[in-house]
């Protein structure tokens, strides 16, 4: 994978919870109960993809400029989800953004109330 650190950045973000998907064989990223990252494994158990929420526009383009790397959604919403390629050649700094813009979405999604149980009464 070209992302190893891409656990503890997510579990590093006020929050955050991950727990294991047993039956789709992936790692989810929480805010509370709501997902927005994953780290999909392939049939070795290995990670395959990272799959994540963009705004339209972004992840259009992401996949315009990385159209080997960047993928529509996998299992997901093609319009707002988009998986990276855990092997690929998505810019570390890009990862980075992208993980970091789809935390703000789903925490923006949330109700105040919601946010400030999660962050700690903020």
């Amino acid at each position: 994978m070209n992302y190893p650190w891409v656990d503890d950045y997510l579990l590093a973000k006020p929050g955050v919870s991950k727990d294991f998907k047993t039956e789709w064989g992936w790692f989810r990223y929480l805010l509370g109960d709501k997902m927005f990252a994953a780290v999909c494994l392939d049939e070795a158990g290995k990670p395959s993809l990272i799959t994540l929420k963009l705004e339209p526009a972004a992840g259009d383009f992401l996949r315009r400029q990385y159209p080997d790397d960047v993928i529509p959604g996998y299992y997901m919403n093609k319009i707002h989800w988009n998986s990276v390629r855990a092997c690929g050649k998505l810019p570390e700094q890009e990862m980075r953004q992208a993980l970091d813009e789809s935390y703000r979405l789903v925490l923006a999604g949330l109700t105040k109330k919601s946010r400030a149980a999660l962050l700690g009464g903020e």
